[in-house]
This record gives C-alpha cells, structure tokens and sequence, in this order.
C-alpha cells in the first residue's frame, strides 16, 4: 500500500527520535516503581484533574475494561480514589489523592534528573527547540485516531 503524504521521512525521523527516548527514559527508572499503565492513569489525572474511568480510557487510547484492574490496585493503595458522579449516581469520578501525587513524582524524579543533567550538554536554544517540541508532540498524542 502507498502511502500519499509528504511529511512521511519527517514522521519516521520523529517516530525514530521519540522511541529511543523513551526507552531511554524508561531505563532511568528505578526497579520498584509504578507499572506504565499506572503512571498513565495518574498521569491523566495530575494534567487533567478528575474524569470518569471511561473518559480516562479513552483519553489514554484503552478499553474501559482492561484498565479495571488498575483503577482496583490503584484505589487499593490509596493513589486514587472514586467517588460517585453527582449527576449520575451510578457512574463514578476518578480523583488523584496526595498520595498518588507523590508516588508519581517519585516515579517521575530519577528519569527526570537524568533528562536535566542531559540538557545541559545542550545550548538554550536547543532546549528552547525540545520545550516547543514537548507542546506539540502533547497535541499530536491528542490527535484523533485514524479509522
């Protein structure tokens, strides 16, 4: 199948860039910290505040269902919590609790200081450049899916 776009050399420079940071990032985490869906829910919830475990799902591009057992451990340990939807009763809302707050810091800190101290090696205006790039590749993620 052929593809007709333009910007595909630049989709796959920028697919390719993304990765290896990414399992970059993901090496820098320590051993005994939170599964990546459960960084993603609380994630969710720190940048967008509360939402229903259906729109959380949708948000991170799941099924409902397959992020259940999350929401169970997640509540379980205190790093979240539900409470009922005051216009339906029978639905209920996410919240992030301080707790989960700070397990995702915690989480978040040694990949974070990694990336900081990667930084420096380059000039502001580089960084300048990764800071924009940051805002749009959270737009692109929020892009619709292709049917």
């Amino acid at each position: 199948m052929e593809i007709d776009q333009p910007w595909l050399p630049e989709a796959a420079e920028i697919r390719q860039g993304t990765v290896r940071l990414a399992r970059r990032l993901r090496s820098e985490r320590a051993g005994e910290g939170l599964s990546l869906n459960k960084l993603s829910v609380l994630g969710h919830l720190l940048r967008h505040g509360p939402m229903s475990p259906g729109a959380l799902a949708a948000a991170d591009h799941q099924q409902p269902q397959s992020l259940t057992r999350v929401f169970v451990e997640l509540e379980r340990d205190g790093l979240l919590r539900r409470v009922p939807d005051e216009r339906d009763r029978r639905q209920s809302v996410l919240h992030l609790t301080a707790d989960g707050r700070t397990a995702l810091a915690r989480d978040m800190a040694g990949r974070d200081a990694w990336l900081a101290e990667a930084l420096g090696t380059l000039s502001e205006t580089e960084r300048e450049v990764l800071r924009l790039a940051a805002r749009l590749m959270d737009r692109l993620a929020d892009a619709p899916a292709r049917p």
